[in-house]
């Protein structure tokens, strides 16, 4: 995993290659992409940025959706158990996820001029694990945050 996204890249193919794996993987699991949740993660793709869901419920309604915060909230539920999206924790927003087929522990990062996040990987879940099971400790779900400068903003920030 060594995707990150404060590269260029193309939009379009970037979009349409996550919602064709998120797709087949629903297929796969026998999991239902109702329209909500297809609406969700496509507004989570095109906007390419850490979300809240009352941004998401914004366009949502502006699209005739209504507005429905339970539907946001649980189309979010459904994208993040799934690994098709995820919670940033310090920004209580999502983000569609980089690799909706791998089974990984996202490492985020986040720009603290511009907001952007990119989502990356580590061997954390290999290190951290090892220390967890050391303890006797079970992990059940890690969230790591890394907050700095994108690439644009280091080149625009003062000195």
């Amino acid at each position: 995993m060594t995707r990150i996204g404060f590269e260029t890249h193309d939009h379009t193919a970037c979009i349409a290659g996550s919602m064709a794996a998120t797709e087949a993987a629903c297929i796969e699991r026998g999991l239902r992409l109702t329209r909500g949740r297809r609406r969700v993660l496509e507004i989570l793709l095109e906007e390419h940025r850490a979300m809240g869901a009352y941004d998401i419920l914004g366009l949502m309604a502006d699209e005739g959706f209504g507005a429905q915060p339970p539907v946001v909230y649980r189309a979010l539920d459904f994208l993040v158990g799934n690994g098709f999206a995820h919670r940033i924790e310090r920004l209580n927003a999502y983000v569609a996820c980089t690799h909706p087929t791998d089974d990984h522990a996202p490492v985020f990062l986040i720009c603290r001029i511009c907001g952007a996040v990119a989502e990356t990987g580590l061997p954390t879940r290999t290190s951290l694990g090892t220390a967890a099971r050391a303890a006797g400790f079970a992990i059940e779900s890690t969230v790591i945050e890394a907050e700095g400068l994108c690439p644009a903003c280091q080149e625009t920030a003062p000195e």
